[in-house]
């Protein structure tokens, strides 16, 4: 079994592996280290340019496009490493990069998951929107970021650079310990795409193991390839995957109050988007909501299933806020504004 799995899911991707995959050759040439390309029943020539170009990577071929969430768990299935490293095809790893993480899930047995810091390969100077410097969600299950709160991104000068625990960590760049992948269940397939990461990394802390970010790993993504922003099949994959993330890890004092105001506060986004005659996202936002209606019954026996988990913890890594109010009526668009305990321990 090699100790670090680097598993890249391709899906039409060609372009995104000739510009990308040689930083993930070059600086990950450990002997411990295996780079897998998972392709997910792409269509272009992809396979042609990896069996031409990079011989040395590991082909797993899938018969169709399985999404982000199945298609890895096809594909680590049959993958053994101590650790996996799911990485997306549009990031250009730096010199260096695994071994911050690897040192990390070495000496603290009780993180199941890490994370590097983002940076954006467009824009180096400022972090990237799928996860920053590390993931956060509030009470209401609004995801945010050390250096990006909404569409808010601020640049990096080192004020995050201190390791530390985190809420998720991003599926851009995903180590996480291969046999609690496997434990835990994996990636949520009905998610499709979106969200599952955070899902995933709530019930490993559920199970009482910590998620970190580390900023001595330093990678750059582009972002938006697959789904660019304002897609409307985005916008309906994250409203509905947010109340799907919250049905399925909240505590049942609190759940059904959380959902009723989550689903108060999409009301007023799609009414927002409404008057931006958005009328895509609109109607987005609606088949999200009768999906998630839909969905009980299996969630409902999930729920019966993780009970013991779910009720165990708390988690000094959600914002006991609402991130919506911080950042549309007081202006808080930086993370180090937030008035928040677990800032000043």
């Amino acid at each position: 079994m090699v100790k670090v799995a680097v598993v890249i899911l391709n899906w039409n991707g060609s372009g995104f592996l000739q510009r990308y995959l040689p930083s993930v050759v070059e600086f990950s040439r450990q002997k411990v280290v295996k780079i897998i390309v998972a392709d997910n029943g792409s269509t272009d020539d992809s396979i042609a340019f990896l069996k031409f170009s990079f011989p040395e990577v590991e082909i797993i071929s899938l018969e169709k496009n399985y999404g982000f969430a199945e298609g890895y768990n096809r594909a680590l299935a049959s993958v053994e490493a101590e650790y996996f490293c799911l990485l997306n095809s549009d990031v250009e790893v730096s010199r260096g990069w695994l071994d911050p993480l690897i040192e990390l899930l070495d000496n603290n047995s009780l993180v199941a998951a890490c994370m590097p810091k983002i940076i954006s390969d467009e824009r180096r100077d400022l972090f990237e929107y799928a996860g920053a410097a590390g993931g956060f969600i509030d009470k209401y299950g609004y995801p945010f970021c050390q250096g990006r709160i909404f569409d808010s991104l601020e640049s990096d000068y080192g004020q995050y650079n201190k390791a530390r625990d985190i809420f998720w960590a991003s599926g851009a760049c995903l180590f996480i310990r291969g046999p609690l992948y496997k434990l835990a269940g994996g990636l949520d397939k009905d998610f499709f795409a979106h969200m599952e990461e955070i899902d995933l990394c709530w019930r490993l802390k559920n199970r009482g193991y910590r998620i970190m970010y580390e900023p001595a790993s330093v990678v750059y993504h582009l972002g938006g390839g697959t789904l660019p922003q304002g897609n409307p099949r985005k916008t309906y994959l994250n409203f509905r995957n947010n109340l799907f993330l919250l049905y399925k890890n909240l505590p049942g004092d609190i759940l059904f109050k959380t959902l009723f105001i989550r689903m108060f506060l999409d009301g007023l986004s799609s009414l927002r988007f409404l008057s931006k005659a958005s009328f895509g996202d609109f109607f987005a936002v609606l088949r999200a909501h009768f999906s998630f209606y839909r969905s009980f019954a299996r969630y409902k026996a999930f729920r019966k299933e993780e009970k013991k988990f779910i009720s165990r913890q708390t988690h000094r890594e959600i914002y006991p806020g609402s991130i919506v109010k911080e950042y549309f009526w007081k202006k808080k668009y930086r993370f180090e504004s937030l008035r928040w305990k677990y800032l000043n321990p």
